[in-house]
């Protein structure tokens, strides 16, 4: 199965290490930022892991629920909980969703043969609200991710939604923002005031 952005992301009920999930209704009326690890008890994700518990305040702040995935056991998953909190010195208190016979892998499209017919790639989900899949990056097994770029891309994507502007490249919290081409100029000036348009179609304002 294939998963487009625009897709409603798959429902499915799931052991986690904080109990038996649905996940729909575990989401509740948050974000989330689903992501999948080739395995418990590996270097790179280990890192991840610890990395994900210490941006905990910042997701919160966004209404971001981290939930992670691999293939392993809510047992193994539980054992390698104790040397993520111990070697990355952080307290991981999200949902580690457990996943040995790779229902939900396979739901999501996680499983790249060429790299293992077992183990999840480094896949990334970010989900809105109304359950929508907002934005995909799928990392190969050996490079880790860039935690401030999922940062980034979840603000740029609730301040797209709010604002309803577009967001230039490297944008980041405070940085002019680009008016969409559905506005005419005349609605721009209405809806933002005075704005810069080096080009017709490229108007860049603040907000």
């Amino acid at each position: 199965m294939s998963l487009r952005l625009g897709d409603t992301a798959p429902d499915f009920t799931a052991d986690t290490t904080q109990g038996r999930i649905d996940f729909h209704q575990w989401a509740g009326d948050s974000w989330v930022f689903f992501f999948s690890h080739p395995a418990d008890f590996t270097p790179i994700c280990t890192t991840e892991m610890g990395m994900t518990a210490r941006h905990a305040a910042d997701f919160a702040a966004r209404g971001v629920k981290p939930l992670g995935l691999s293939t392993d056991s809510v047992e193994e998953h539980l054992k390698w909980m104790s040397d993520v909190n111990e070697t990355q010195n952080t307290e991981v208190d999200f949902p580690i969703v457990a996943d040995p016979d790779l229902t939900v892998a396979r739901l999501y499209d996680m499983i790249a043969p060429e790299q293992s017919d077992t183990q999840t790639v480094r896949s990334v989900f970010i989900i809105d609200p109304n359950r929508k899949i907002r934005l995909t990056m799928t990392y190969p097994m050996n490079v880790g991710r860039n935690f401030d770029e999922i940062i980034r891309v979840i603000d740029a994507l609730q301040i797209a939604d709010e604002k309803t502007v577009a967001l230039p490249a490297n944008w980041r919290p405070g940085g002019k923002v680009i008016i969409p081409l559905s506005l005419d100029d005349a609605a721009a000036r209405a809806k933002f005031g005075d704005f810069e348009a080096p080009r017709p179609y490229l108007r860049m304002t603040e907000i």
